[in-house]
């Protein structure tokens, strides 16, 4: 019974032992077969390789495009004195109390300037020529004073000598060097002519081309204005010289009245000239002049001081100023002290001109106080705009 039953499972095991051991001897012959099919094969191709694009080249940015605006200045600062009957400066008034025209047109002032906030050049012209000899020392001494008291730290001063041709005694510096300088400054040892215009002339353009353009400027001339030595009177002298000729040889009453009345007209007209000229010139430079003629009561001897005279007083008025005239050469000092009070109660009035007109035609100006009509004002008759 035992074998029997031995039998009946024992033939299933040895099946199962056969099955097993045949898998293990396939999976042990077909292992090796397979590995060396796997070591024949080629190798795997590389992998892609991937070339970064290139970063364009970013295109430069276009600049915006602005509309261009072209813009001109055309502030234009006035200094206005201001005196009461009686010749004294007269204080406190606003902005309202004004009325400006330019060329007949009203215009709306901006503002009133503060005279003590704006740096002052002055331009000193001392007269060395022997028609002023006596009194030199004395205007030197009250012209010293005067530069002294005036200028302020922030102010400066240039001098000129009024000779045979105008001579820079002294380039634009402070108070201190152009005082010293001025104390240096000889009178006339003989004889000498005058180039009174070609002086004054001079200065107006060193002030134009040597001081900044919003700094007040002013010319004080110390002479008698008596002029026969600048280019434009000695183009006068030989036009009158001229208009004699014709009647050289005529020795009649009538022929020389003639020749008289010939020679002085070519004189008039040739001193019309040259003084509208300096006239132009200094309004060019938008200064201010003042005049001091020492000669006193005594120039109203003779045409030709008269002449002098009236060309200075026509000057000061055309630009703002006064043409003084002391009684006596003691009197210098309280004439430059009018002076340093106009000076330091000036208005410095400014407006925007609505003139279009193009060019550099001169423009006049007319400054009122229409509230207060007895007040006397003066300023520049006008000004030459820049050129744009």
């Amino acid at each position: 019974m035992f074998s029997s039953n031995n039998k009946k499972y024992s033939g299933p095991a040895l099946a199962s032992t056969a099955l097993a051991l045949f898998f293990l001897a396939a999976g042990f012959f077909i292992t090796p077969s397979r590995a060396q099919k796997i070591k024949q094969l080629p190798p795997p191709p590389a992998p892609p390789r991937y070339k970064p694009k290139p970063t364009p080249t970013p295109l430069p940015t276009p600049e915006p495009e602005y509309e261009v605006i072209k813009v001109s200045s055309n502030l234009v600062i006035v200094p206005v004195s201001v005196t009461n009957t009686q010749g004294q400066p007269v204080l406190g008034l606003q902005q309202p109390d004004f009325h400006i025209e330019e060329d007949g047109r009203a215009q709306k002032v901006a503002q009133l300037g503060d005279p003590e906030q704006v740096p002052l050049d002055i331009a000193l012209l001392i007269d060395v020529s022997s028609s002023v000899s006596e009194r030199f020392g004395f205007e030197v001494q009250a012209a010293a004073s005067f530069l002294k008291q005036v200028l302020r730290p922030i102010d400066h001063a240039t001098l000129y000598a009024i000779d045979r041709a105008p001579r820079l005694e002294q380039a634009r510096s402070s108070a201190d060097i152009a005082t010293a300088r001025l104390m240096t400054i000889k009178g006339p040892a003989q004889a000498t002519p005058t180039a009174f215009y070609d002086s004054v002339i001079e200065a107006a353009r060193y002030l134009q081309n040597n001081t900044p353009e919003q700094n007040r400027r002013v010319i004080v001339v110390i002479s008698d204005g008596e002029d026969n030595f600048s280019t434009g009177v000695r183009d006068s002298s030989l036009a009158a010289y001229l208009a004699t000729q014709p009647d050289e040889n005529d020795t009649s009453a009538a022929a020389k009245a003639r020749r008289r009345s010939a020679s002085e007209a070519a004189l008039q007209q040739g001193h019309r000239k040259v003084q509208a000229e300096v006239q132009q010139e200094v309004q060019k430079a938008n200064a201010v002049f003042y005049s001091i003629n020492p000669s006193g009561a005594g120039l109203r001897l003779n045409v030709v001081s008269t002449r002098a005279q009236n060309a200075m007083q026509q000057l000061a008025v055309s630009t703002g100023g006064t043409a003084f005239v002391p009684e006596v050469v003691a009197d210098l000092e309280s004439v430059f002290g009018r002076i340093i009070s106009e000076l330091r109660a000036q208005y410095l009035i400014q407006y925007y001109s609505d003139n279009k007109n193009p060019g550099s035609a001169f423009r006049r100006i007319a400054i009122t106080t229409p509230a207060q009509p007895q007040l006397r004002v003066r300023t520049r008759e006008g000004y030459y705009p820049k050129a744009k």
